[in-house]
Formats: structure tokens, sequence, C-alpha cells
């Protein structure tokens, strides 16, 4: 059976950012968009999980479209903590408007990407406006048979580290998106990034990724009161639709662009 559709992730590109032990975030984007483009397999699109920008800035996000775009493929965004929703919006054409939560679907044919914006301005920490939830029920309701990933910027686990736990979505928000993702079989997986590591759990029966980091990749010290950030190996997401299986593998970057 041949591959449906491929869809690659990547996340955390902070563009703008001063350079950090001797990398840039633009020289970073510019290795993994090499890596992407050296596959044996072309991805049919690309997911951005969010911090694009460092300040959310019209020329950071073109800077993320002009590197991003030299692979040929739709490239399809959704905002992080460090985002601005309106100067995002805008620049990648997304639909609603102004500062409203970036919730949108992408019908691949064989896939459904559903975006849902875990976003609160002014916070490092996710969560979903009112009614958020009640539109993913009845956007997941509308193509029951379609294998869909479902994709935000804050991922829907715990990292038993206390800093980042702090910083990602609390307890009662996944439990409410997981009372809606238990209804709906035809979500394979929910994918995020924001942790800077790949992290993994569970969510309703389904499997939940953290996706690295473009830039800076946290470490994992579990007695740390704060997370450390360090220039590690960037990496991305490679989500390969086979009929309706859906598996995914993580890639590190080793080789320079």
């Amino acid at each position: 059976m041949a591959l449906s559709f491929l869809l690659a992730q990547i996340s955390d590109l902070h563009l703008g950012e001063p350079a950090r032990d001797g990398v840039r975030p633009e020289g970073c984007l510019r290795d993994v968009v090499a890596a992407l483009g050296r596959l044996p397999n072309r991805p049919d699109a690309v997911l951005v999980s969010g911090d694009l920008a460092e300040h959310g800035s019209a020329g950071e996000y073109r800077l993320a479209a002009e590197t991003i775009g030299e692979l040929g493929v739709p490239v399809h965004v959704l905002p992080g903590n460090h985002d601005d929703r309106a100067t995002m919006r805008a620049s990648f054409a997304l639909p609603g408007s102004g500062a409203a939560p970036i919730d949108y679907t992408v019908d691949f044919g064989p896939l459904r990407l559903v975006v849902v914006d875990s976003t609160i301005p002014g916070e490092d920490h996710g969560g979903f406006d009112p009614g958020q939830l009640e539109r993913l029920d009845a956007e997941l309701t509308a193509a029951p048979e379609q294998p869909a990933i479902l994709a935000m910027h804050h991922p829907p686990l715990a990292t038993a580290m206390a800093d980042w736990d702090g910083a990602n979505l609390p307890v009662a928000e996944r439990r409410a998106l997981a009372a809606v993702v238990a209804r709906h079989p035809q979500v394979r997986a929910l994918v995020g990034g924001h942790l800077h590591r790949v992290a993994t759990a569970g969510l309703a029966g389904r499997p939940v990724l953290a996706a690295p980091s473009t830039y800076l990749q946290a470490r994992p010290d579990f007695a740390a009161e704060t997370v450390s950030l360090h220039a590690g190996a960037p990496g991305f997401a490679l989500h390969a639709l086979r009929g309706e299986e859906l598996s995914t593998q993580v890639e590190i970057v080793t080789q320079p662009a």
C-alpha cells in the first residue's frame, strides 16, 4: 500500500531571538529546511506548531514564510505564546479576524489537519476560550470517517518537570480536551510544540507528541526549578499516513546545510 500522506512538523523557530551558544535561529531553520529537502520522500505539507517569531513582527513572519517556502509545499501555521495573532493572521492569510483565536481545518484528502489555538495572549501557559472546544467537537463531527491530526502549540501532556508543566496546558484544560477527543475515534494523534524537546504521552487513548524546536532544546532535569535551554541539535517530526494508520517519527538534524 502506498503512502497516503506525509506531513512534516517543525516548531518553536523563535526567529528574531539573539544568537545563543554561537548559533542563530535563522541558521538553524535553514539547516532544518535543508534536511527536509534531502528526505527520500517529499513531504506533502508542513505544519509549524507555534512560536515562529520571538517578537511577533511582520518581518519575522516574512522570514519564516520565505525560508520554509523554499520546500515548495503548502505551509500551515498556528500561534505560540511568543506569536502575535493579528500579525500572524495577516502575514499568512489565515481565517478569522484580528486577535481572535486562530482555529481552522485543512482537508488534505486522505487526512484532515485540525488546528486549535491554545494560546492565551500575554501568558506562557495555554488554555481555550469559551466555545473553542464546542467548535472543535462540531468540526470533528462533520467528518467522522476521515483520519485527523489535532494540532496546537501547548501539547496536552505532563512532563514531570514543574517549570514546564506550569507553563503548559493545565490539567483541567487537558481533561476538557480529552472529553472531546474521546468522542471522535478518527483523531489519530495530537501534536504540539512549546516544550523544546521531544515528549510523548496519551490522551483519551490517542498518542500525544511534542516536537523538538528548530532552535534551542530543553534539558531533561526533573529536579531543577527552571527549565534550561541549550543549542542542541534541532529536529522535526514526520507524520506518515498509510491507509488509515498514522505513524510518527522524529528526525534530529546533525548534518549542516
